[in-house]
């Protein structure tokens, strides 16, 4: 990221420090809120992006490296995928995923082996077509789909199918299957790692784009320089 914050503003902020003298005192610092973005035509467009799927416990300047032969550009990884909080949205380390895993679940017994929640198989009727489609989250109360319906304590999938021109009823171990907890947030993880990563030949639209993104115009009394503003000090006037 030090190539990134290289080009991000400057701003004068009131200092806060105990052992500063006068309340006319600043402390330069980066402007945060000045962020860098991939323009709508270029982020809209999967032509100028390639799919990739992050490979162990890679970081955004591994993958920059491996594409750009340049580490620093990790920005550009993050930029082309919309990740504003690395620790969130990209994938764990295997050492970290361990650890919050086993903190969250207890035990590995509790990870490994307890039911997260049910989700459907996929049903097809007589004529192939599909009546119940895979991956469907089911309600521990079997209310949100009016096909389940409760015989002698036990649960059934019926819809009627125009071949047999008859109601056909599916048992619950048939049409469900439970997801463990290691199951459950590891696919969350397995989905972080599908990316999209900006094809070498189009970085020097995003860097042109950042060499008119970055600088601060003139017009602002808060102005400096292009690469310095000025916050007002309230403390002069309280």
């Amino acid at each position: 990221m030090a190539s990134y914050f290289r080009q991000v503003p400057n701003f004068d902020y009131v200092s806060r420090n105990a052992g500063d003298k006068y309340i006319s005192e600043y402390i330069e610092v980066k402007n945060l809120f000045k962020r860098g973005k991939l323009r709508e035509d270029i982020f809209a467009n999967l032509q100028f992006f390639e799919k990739y799927s992050i490979i162990g416990d890679e970081r955004p300047d591994n993958v920059a490296y491996k594409f750009y032969n340049d580490e620093t550009l990790d920005w550009v990884i993050l930029l082309s995928n919309n990740i504003l909080n690395i620790q969130t949205e990209w994938p764990m380390t295997q050492r970290t995923f361990d650890e919050i895993m086993l903190d969250r679940y207890n035990s590995y017994d509790n990870l490994y082996n307890g039911v997260h929640h049910y989700e459907t198989n996929e049903i097809k009727n007589s004529f192939g077509i599909i009546v119940l489609r895979e991956g469907l989250k089911i309600s521990p109360t079997w209310e949100s789909n009016g096909n389940f319906i409760k015989e002698n304590s036990s649960y059934y999938y019926e819809f009627w199918d125009p071949g047999l021109e008859s109601n056909v009823q599916i048992p619950s171990t048939t049409f469900v299957r439970p997801v463990t907890n290691y199951e459950y947030e590891n696919n969350i993880q397995e989905q972080k790692r599908n990316i999209y990563v900006l094809k070498p030949r189009y970085l020097n639209v995003v860097f042109n784009d950042m060499d008119n993104i970055m600088p601060y115009k003139k017009g602002s009394q808060q102005y400096v320089t292009e690469n310095l503003k000025r916050g007002d000090n309230i403390r002069i006037y309280t």
